[in-house]
């Protein structure tokens, strides 16, 4: 019993606070321009000294994962994501591309559960994606947590989605790196079966932070159990070149739906009213 209380102090201890460590990777790049000047580091080490982060402060758990873009199966990339968990059904990440402090922000996402899903509009449930594969196939983690705490916060995902955009195409693993932020927001998607990802992308992520994703896959069958069939598991089926397998756990609702991809483009402003 003392054993099972410490563990249990010890998952939400990790999960409300952030608690960990994990190797650093530096972004692999910065942004145009001039190095940082004394004076202005000088103005932003002042301003970080009187004012409050605010929501920033509020991030409580970091997640490491991947992501392919919506119609662009190429654009494959790890993500490092900085989490809010503003009620039990609703959480909001910063996206980067490492986790030094001078990775370059490149998104966001929202994850929801399973119960705020089902009250989407129709025409939403394509912009969200399935996060099944992600935590069955031992993908997604939580570097620096202990085990036992990364499992107990990673159930409590199984059958949620995720609303990811990518301001800024960087960290690609394919080195197709914008060096500025440009174009519109690209939606991205999560890899639902085996296969998808490009072959080393998490090998690597595996090698620089210590991880073992076979075995993190393994530590997770039992989730199998709780696992739903869900939206988008097979929006992009058969269209990446490796082809790929699902696997235990990971089943596609039958939702048509979910298939679009979203397109943006530039609207000319109206003509201004002529005066007679």
């Amino acid at each position: 019993m003392r054993r099972l209380i410490g563990v249990a102090a010890l998952a939400v201890l990790v999960w409300g606070c952030g608690g960990g460590t994990a190797a650093r990777q530096d972004a692999s790049g910065v942004a145009p321009g001039s190095p940082v000047t004394a004076k202005t580091a000088a103005l932003d080490s002042g301003a970080n000294i009187l004012q409050s982060k605010g929501p920033i402060s509020a991030i409580s758990y970091y997640l490491d994962g991947f992501h392919p873009s919506k119609g662009d199966l190429a654009a494959q990339m790890e993500a490092h994501h900085y989490c809010t968990q503003l009620t039990e059904d609703f959480a909001q990440c910063v996206l980067y591309d490492g986790n030094s402090d001078t990775a370059r922000l490149i998104g966001i996402e929202y994850i929801i559960s399973e119960q705020t899903y089902t009250t989407l509009p129709e025409e939403e449930k394509a912009l969200w994606h399935p996060h099944n594969y992600e935590i069955l196939s031992g993908q997604l983690r939580m570097p620096g947590v202990p085990d036992v705490a990364e499992k107990a916060a990673l159930r409590r995902k199984v059958n949620s989605y995720g609303k990811t955009w990518h301001t800024w195409m960087a960290g690609m693993s394919d080195g197709r790196n914008d060096q500025l932020p440009l174009g519109p927001p690209r939606l991205q998607w999560s890899f639902n079966r085996d296969g998808e990802v490009r072959p080393g992308l998490v090998n690597a992520r595996d090698m620089r932070l210590g991880l073992s994703t076979a075995d993190a896959r393994a530590d997770r069958q039992e989730f199998t159990t709780i696992a739903r069939p869900q939206g988008g598991v097979d929006a992009m089926a058969g269209q990446f070149p490796r082809g790929g397998r699902l696997i235990p756990g990971v089943r596609d609702n039958g939702d048509q739906g979910t298939r679009p991809v979203p397109t943006f483009g530039l609207t000319a402003p109206a003509s201004a009213p002529v005066d007679h």
